[in-house]
């Protein structure tokens, strides 16, 4: 009997000698820096973003029609019922959640890159406006960042202004993906939608339009700024039936995020692209970026390059319900010139030479 006592002591005490010594181990090892935690929310925060935009609506859509065979459908049944009933709320200032702009998730995902606002002149708000966003990018990250979170404080700057950011309508179409979309701000990239938020929802309205759209981001490089503008007037023309001012935007360091394989005009890729670019309203764009673990492997991730949006000097634009087309001209070179001051006055201010220039196509 003692010598199984004795045996079972000499156990215990090997164990306890163990777990102290795992202790000290566990003790001694380097734990994550707050600087580490930052990083990784920042990045986590970005990785939702992406995912979010990129796979929500077609896995949702996927999601239902698979529970259409189970003994779920119901939820599938509910869900086109409420759709059927929701149909027109996208074209009607859409359903915006101030709590969803507020997450903190968003301060991460600003810090993650980082993204700047900067104001250079006061917006009223007795009026309505239309915001020129440029570039396109490949995904509109500083028009999403500025325009539709929070973070970087628009609604401070402006005070009285509520800004929306246009999409295209087919995104609308996506289940669970739209209700993300409208609790953000965000609306269909329609003459209805737009009209309503200008005409029917009072004054202090600013609609974000990424002007340049698809065709823009197919060109998009790392330091290339190049828009497609010179033919893009409807938005001209929904500001003057509307008597909304027109105000230009830049994003500096937009197309900095990925990297693109661009295919030059007349390739049959190049084609493809553009075929459908015109039937299905968005480019298939060939792009990386980082990856999740690494800055060096390659992924879908955007790099970490600082994004600053200028928002520039409102054009004053009359309320003419059907203008001319020399009248849209007119207030359509008016636009570009402000664009062209903005981006001279303060792209040596945020990464760009003196020597570089705004090419308009």
């Amino acid at each position: 009997m003692k010598t199984i006592i004795a045996a079972c002591s000499q156990n215990l005490s090997g164990s306890r000698a163990s777990i102290q010594a795992t202790l000290r181990t566990l003790l001694a090892a380097p734990w994550p820096s707050q600087r580490d935690i930052h990083s990784w929310l920042q990045l986590l925060s970005v990785l939702q973003w992406v995912l979010s935009f990129l796979l929500l609506g077609i896995v949702s859509l996927l999601l239902l029609i698979y529970l259409v065979f189970t003994s779920f459908w119901p939820i599938s049944a509910l869900y086109l019922a409420w759709i059927i009933f929701d149909w027109d709320t996208p074209e009607k200032g859409g359903r915006r959640l101030p709590c969803l702009r507020r997450w903190t998730v968003w301060r991460h995902f600003r810090d993650y890159f980082p993204v700047k606002l900067v104001k250079t002149h006061e917006l009223s708000p007795s009026h309505n406006y239309i915001i020129g966003s440029h570039p396109h990018g490949i995904l509109c990250v500083g028009a999403f960042c500025n325009f539709i979170t929070g973070s970087t404080g628009f609604e401070e700057m402006f005070p009285g202004i509520r800004p929306f950011l246009t999409t295209l309508a087919g995104n609308f179409r996506l289940p669970v993906f739209r209700e993300y979309l409208m609790s953000g701000g965000l609306c269909p990239v329609t003459r209805r939608a737009i009209g309503y938020l200008l005409s029917k929802n009072g004054t202090g309205n600013a609609v974000a339009i990424v002007i340049g759209g698809a065709a823009e981001s197919l060109s998009c490089r790392p330091g290339i700024t190049t828009l497609t503008l010179k033919n893009r007037k409807g938005f001209v023309r929904l500001a003057l039936q509307h008597g909304a001012h027109l105000v230009p935007s830049f994003s500096f360091g937009e197309n900095d995020l990925f990297r693109q394989v661009v295919f030059e005009e007349g390739s049959w890729m190049r084609s493809i692209q553009q075929r459908f670019q015109k039937m299905m309203g968005f480019a298939p764009c060939v792009f990386y970026g980082r990856g999740l673990t690494s800055i060096q492997s390659r992924g879908f991730l955007p790099y970490a390059k600082p994004i600053t949006t200028v928002v520039g000097e409102p054009v004053t634009v009359p309320k003419i319900e059907d203008p001319s087309s020399e009248v849209v001209d007119v207030y359509h070179e008016m636009y570009i010139s402000s664009l062209l001051k903005l981006f001279n006055e303060n792209k040596t201010k945020y990464g760009l030479s003196e020597m570089d220039e705004l090419h308009i196509l």
